[in-house]
């Protein structure tokens, strides 16, 4: 796997945070830092999200993928899968993340709890690189409901 990230100031002047991610599979994810108020050209514009705010969602990525194969695997009628993370991050560099909390909404028909419970337990257990990775450093916890539908 490969990505590669550039710089690409503000407008030109080579000011600002923001960056350009071109993946290896070749697609682009813009983004930037956030606004620094008291030392602008240090700071971001909020064009994008921020790098970790990228971390965080390709973490919900990863592991909804993982919930919506398993339920489809399990020949369970799964028709929408959704996850809100929540997390906080240490209060000094590095600022890994310390907890994460990962609320999924499964929309199906005849879903029962058990299966939800197990998918989202084998995607944090042993498909899930990024939660797996992530991890190591916070306490992840997760919570589920159904709609029925």
């Amino acid at each position: 796997m490969e990505c590669t990230v550039s710089w690409t100031g503000s407008a030109g002047t080579r000011s600002g945070m923001g960056f350009v991610a071109e993946t290896g599979s070749g697609h682009i994810l813009a983004m930037d830092g956030a606004p620094d108020a008291d030392r602008p050209e240090n700071g971001g514009q909020n064009l994008a999200p921020r790098p970790m705010e990228a971390v965080l969602a390709g973490t919900g990525g990863c592991t909804a993928y993982d919930v919506v194969l398993i339920l489809k695997r399990g020949r369970h009628d799964v028709r929408g899968c959704s996850v809100k993370l929540s997390s906080e991050r240490a209060p000094a560099d590095p600022k890994v993340f310390t907890k994460i909390h990962m609320q999924f909404t499964v929309t199906g028909r005849g879903i029962p709890a058990s299966a939800v419970e197990r998918a989202i337990a084998m995607s944090h257990e042993k498909y899930c690189s990024a939660s797996i990775m992530l991890g190591k450093t916070a306490q992840i916890t997760t919570g589920f409901e159904i709609v029925e539908g």
